[in-house]
């Protein structure tokens, strides 16, 4: 890990095209701004890790699961939950 020191003001340069610029600091808190293409997402990271862990059990679903949400979506009407027909 580069570990860096910089004041207000001051940027840090990610390759050509992301620039990450330390805006205030008060008591605990670093405010941090990120500039960089649209088409590479920002997280923060416990909101990252939530995304991950959402998407690891979407990737759990059955096969029965997902042909009946397929027809749900296909067809336009709504679920009326599981086990429920």
């Amino acid at each position: 890990m580069l570990i860096l020191t910089r004041k207000p003001g001051e940027s840090i340069l990610i390759g050509d095209d992301i620039e990450v610029t330390i805006t205030s600091i008060d008591q605990n808190k670093v405010r941090v701004g990120i500039k960089g293409p649209a088409h590479i997402p920002i997280y923060r990271e416990e909101l990252y890790r939530k995304i991950q862990k959402e998407n690891r059990a979407a990737a759990l679903i059955g096969k029965d699961e997902f042909e009946n949400l397929l027809d749900i979506y296909s067809s336009g009407r709504k679920s009326d939950g599981p086990d429920r027909q």
